[in-house]
């Protein structure tokens, strides 16, 4: 029996359950409005090691074990961790890997790998291929103006539209078996997104780059589904900050899509204040991750919402092609979470 909808949604009828989550965040993270929900910040950019890299893989570790913890499980108890992360080879999440010793599924979405995550974690523990299995993916500001800019030692001024990397990490566990029982979460629904490009040349303006495929996807959930915006509490977005996240507005309302800016919730603009200087907001696999474990699902957990659709924005370029002059193509995976009120017994 077939568990497509439409186009590009699968349905997930076992509803895999969100049984735990973790995030960790850097200092900056702290001091913007969502600090005291991280579960753990580091002291520092190193946090206690030799460079950035290792500094962002010993994140995503803490998160991982983190999540296990509360899962009241260990690591020998995870059958899949399912990770990625911005570096060339996915550095953090293999390295990350290597010392977890966790059966490993290395994934490359770029700012979307935590809904890449959840949407094929949510297809493999519906099918009943894993009753624990682990999503996960980080992000570190030094890293990443390293990998795709300039090393900050060059102090290069930044363009408004540029946006800040969010050093902080997200592992979420879901379940298949009999785990799923407690959980107050479920995954009912995802959507696969496709690659677009409008041909954003501009490293510095993510945002722009990464909204066509935002409203793609968006789009392509709602005429799959039937569903408009009012059918979820929030629409979340990963790292579009304020431009993108405008440009997102704009993109589905031409497209005929009913966009209240009430309902669109983006975490490259919330997770830092105004205060803070960030220019356009925050960005980063580690934006939509560690926002996702710190504030969506305790609030998914608590009832507070009752279903989102949560979809991480990612912008598939490389220093290589930035330097041809290629254009900035974009994905954007969705995935409907939902809260499930405790069963009986």
């Amino acid at each position: 029996m077939s568990k497509r909808i439409g186009s590009r949604t699968v349905a997930l009828p076992a509803q895999p359950g969100v049984i735990a989550w973790a995030s960790v965040a850097g200092q900056k993270e702290k001091d913007g409005p969502y600090g005291d929900r991280f579960d753990q910040v580091i002291p520092d950019e190193l946090n206690g090691e030799n460079s950035f890299e290792a500094a962002e893989r010993s994140m995503l570790e803490t998160a991982v074990k983190l999540c296990a913890g509360k899962a009241g499980c260990t690591l020998h108890d995870v059958q899949m961790l399912l990770a990625g992360d911005l570096l060339n080879q996915i550095i953090s999440a293999g390295f990350a890997a290597r010392n977890l010793q966790i059966p490993f599924y290395g994934l490359y979405g770029a700012c979307s790998t935590m809904s890449e995550s959840l949407s094929l974690g949510g297809m493999l523990a519906d099918g009943g291929f894993a009753d624990r299995l682990i999503c996960a993916t980080c992000s570190h500001f030094c890293t990443a103006e390293r990998q795709y800019r300039a090393p900050l030692e060059l102090g290069n001024q930044r363009t408004p539209t540029a946006q800040w990397t969010v050093t902080g990490a997200g592992a979420v566990m879901l379940s298949g078996g009999p785990a799923k029982r407690r959980a107050r979460v479920v995954l009912t629904h995802t959507t696969c997104g496709r690659v677009i490009d409008l041909g954003i040349t501009d490293q510095n303006n993510m945002g722009a780059a990464m909204a066509p495929a935002a409203a793609d996807t968006i789009t392509a959930h709602m005429q799959d589904m039937g569903r408009s915006a009012a059918d979820y509490d929030l629409v979340i977005t990963g790292d579009l900050g304020r431009l993108g996240r405008d440009l997102l507005l704009e993109l589905l309302t031409q497209k005929g899509i009913d966009a209240p800016e009430e309902r669109f919730f983006d975490c490259g603009c919330e997770i830092f204040s105004p205060r803070q200087d960030t220019h356009a907001g925050g960005s980063g696999c580690g934006c939509a991750a560690s926002m996702l474990c710190a504030h969506i699902l305790p609030e998914l957990a608590a009832g507070r919402l009752r279903r989102v659709l949560f979809m991480a924005t990612g912008a598939l370029l490389s220093p290589t092609t930035t330097m041809q002059g290629e254009s900035i193509p974009g994905v954007a995976h969705a995935v409907v979470l939902e809260h499930r009120e405790a069963e009986e017994g």
